[in-house]
């Protein structure tokens, strides 16, 4: 089913520009979360002069905006996935081979409930993401994962 970026774009009150367009293109269309170089990259083929600083502006406005989701890796790099579901998840992430996969459980109503009663306090959002190997990367790898734990790998 394609995806309606225009009319995406204009509910978060974004111009809808020819990069913005490319960018949800690609990202809609990668099978794993890129990196902006990736991005960069990739929008260089349709936008010859485009730096990394816009890719970066671009990328963190529709992360805000919830069109596109932020992948925190323990790298400490930022990487970023094109998530369809827009009613409320969270992710689990593979290490190894980047695939994204929707988790439809919020371990997180019990930290509210908490929050809200014992310390008087109300959470705005939250962020929740799962790192670990999907079984195909977890039935190669017969180690213990050690060096993604670390942050060795993308």
């Amino acid at each position: 089913m394609p995806h309606d970026f225009p009319m995406m774009l204009k509910e978060l009150q974004l111009k809808v520009t020819p990069k913005r367009m490319a960018i949800l293109d690609f990202l809609a269309g990668a099978p794993t979360y890129v990196s902006p170089e990736e991005v960069r990259q990739k929008l260089q083929e349709q936008f010859t002069s485009i730096g990394l600083p816009t890719v970066y502006r671009n990328l963190d406005e529709l992360a805000a905006g919830g069109i596109i989701s932020k992948i925190i890796h323990p790298n400490r790099q930022l990487y970023y996935y094109f998530c369809p579901n827009m009613h409320h998840h969270h992710h689990f992430i593979c290490l190894s081979c980047r695939r994204v996969e929707d988790l439809q459980i919020c371990a997180v109503k019990g930290f509210e409930e908490e929050i809200g009663g014992r310390i008087k306090g109300k959470v705005l959002s939250h962020i929740l993401q799962v790192n670990g190997l999907c079984q195909g990367c977890s039935a190669r790898d017969a180690g213990d994962g050690e060096e993604l734990r670390r942050g060795m790998s993308p």
